[in-house]
């Protein structure tokens, strides 16, 4: 297994995001194949939230694509009402001013929060205001939506894309269920192998819990799916 680290918003923004999710990749299938004997034709990437999110965007973005993704509450629209619009659940929690967002302060461009960088709630103050979008992508999504349509997933699906499983909370309020239902459905009208798991009665982050039944069925499902678009048919010929 190998974890992947990226650029963090907002000091970077989506394109050197995205240019971190092709590096990673290019490194597994080169120096990082020969270091840690991966099999270069043998990659699947799993994430969750916006890790879900990049492991979608791994399959209309990377080349050669991965053999097989799995998305755990991730989302395949960067710019729709949920996320470029003040969030009906974020806008019930006490509101964050701009000084208390932290986003005045400005840091070093680095791939994981350090010590003193108060940043905590400059996600809820951009959920609150539906800014999200345009603080992470640096351009207006309502003057500029052209902009982000090559990091939107659910745009750019095509008949290659890799088989695909999406799990969601159907009680996610961070990240609407419908999210992966809409995927769901571009990939069905391309014809794309995939699978919906719906998680009844789940809130964002279901699978910190693995002492529940439903949780450790779905991740024998992850492993089931995983074992069955990435086997090597030669070897086990």
């Amino acid at each position: 297994m190998v974890s992947i680290d990226y650029r963090l918003a907002p000091e970077s923004k989506l394109p050197e995001i995205i240019e971190d999710l092709r590096d990673a990749f290019r490194w597994a299938r080169t120096a990082g194949a020969e270091l840690c004997s991966l099999d270069p034709q043998r990659i699947a990437v799993v994430g969750h939230s916006a890790g879900g999110y990049l492991a979608l965007m791994s399959g209309v973005c990377v080349v050669p694509s991965p053999e097989a993704i799995v998305s755990f509450y991730g989302y395949g629209d960067i710019v729709g009402e949920w996320y470029s619009q003040p969030d009906p659940f974020y806008c019930t929690q006490a509101a964050v001013s701009e000084e208390e967002s932290g986003r005045l302060k400005t840091g070093p461009i680095l791939s994981e929060p350090y010590e003193g960088r108060g940043k905590d709630k400059l996600y809820l103050y951009y959920r609150q205001r539906g800014l999200w979008p345009q603080e992470v992508g640096g351009h207006d999504p309502k003057k500029e939506a052209s902009f982000f349509s090559p990091f939107c997933p659910i745009q750019n699906v095509s008949a290659d894309h890799p088989p695909t499983l999406l799990l969601h909370g159907d009680q996610d309020t961070d990240v609407p269920y419908e999210q992966s239902a809409r995927m769901a459905e571009e990939l069905a009208r391309q014809k794309v192998k995939h699978a919906l798991i719906r998680m009844p009665k789940c809130e964002h982050g279901f699978d910190e819990d693995m002492e529940d039944p439903l949780v450790r069925e779905a991740f024998n499902k992850v492993l089931s799916f995983l074992d069955r678009t990435t086997r090597n048919e030669q070897a086990s010929q």
